[in-house]
């Protein structure tokens, strides 16, 4: 096999961590969704991934880069976030962008998950208020992470291996697009919905 295609050990700790933490959220988000329809179970699968996300890879990551840098940190996480560092130089160092994104990430978005996992289980009326604002912080962060990089030539960015920027790159960030897009989608097709429901009752005549 070519050599540029085989996976370190790093990568492919990290990789199996990233797979834990997924198999971990879809777990207790189908718990959670036992007895609703596919799609709210979809969802809260997500959202306990997302969360998981937030609070054990890039809260540590947060902390890291604050008492110091990742560069100069051991452990499973801190070797984790080098290895993404092979990608996007910018998060083996405080970079005032990527750190400022993350501290909003960590504390806004992992705690609108929580409480938009709450709001679904227990059917509250403001479920997709949060959803939307949640899925808005997440594409703005994407948005905020790889912009200002672009802007300048992305000379951070390592796009000559297929790990760093299919994997690296492409995916885990594309991912954080496509689900909030996706979920938007759902809120806009619901509230319409809602609407015109409210609107037939209200059209009707009451004796």
């Amino acid at each position: 096999m070519d050599a540029g295609w085989e996976l370190g050990a790093a990568a492919s700790s990290s990789l199996l961590l990233c797979a834990l933490l997924l198999v971990a959220g879809c777990a207790l988000g189908l718990r959670l969704g036992r007895g609703r329809g596919s799609a709210d179970r979809g969802v809260l699968a997500w959202l306990c991934y997302d969360a998981l996300v937030h609070f054990v890879l890039e809260g540590p990551f947060v902390y890291l880069s604050l008492v110091g840098s990742v560069a100069d940190s051991d452990g499973l996480i801190a070797s984790l976030w080098k290895e993404y560092g092979k990608a996007d130089q910018r998060w083996l160092s405080l970079d005032p962008t990527i750190v400022s994104l993350e501290i909003l990430t960590v504390v806004l978005d992992g705690a609108l998950a929580l409480f938009l996992i709450y709001a679904i289980v227990k059917e509250k009326y403001y479920r997709h208020f949060l959803q939307i604002t949640l899925c808005v912080c997440e594409l703005y962060g994407g948005w905020m992470t790889f912009c200002p990089e672009w802007l300048l030539g992305s000379p951070n960015l390592d796009t000559g291996h297929w790990l760093h920027f299919w994997v690296y790159l492409v995916f885990f960030n594309g991912v954080w697009v496509l689900v909030p897009g996706l979920l938007l989608w759902q809120s806009w097709t619901e509230l319409k919905r809602m609407h015109h429901q409210g609107t037939a009752l209200g059209g009707k005549k009451v004796w």
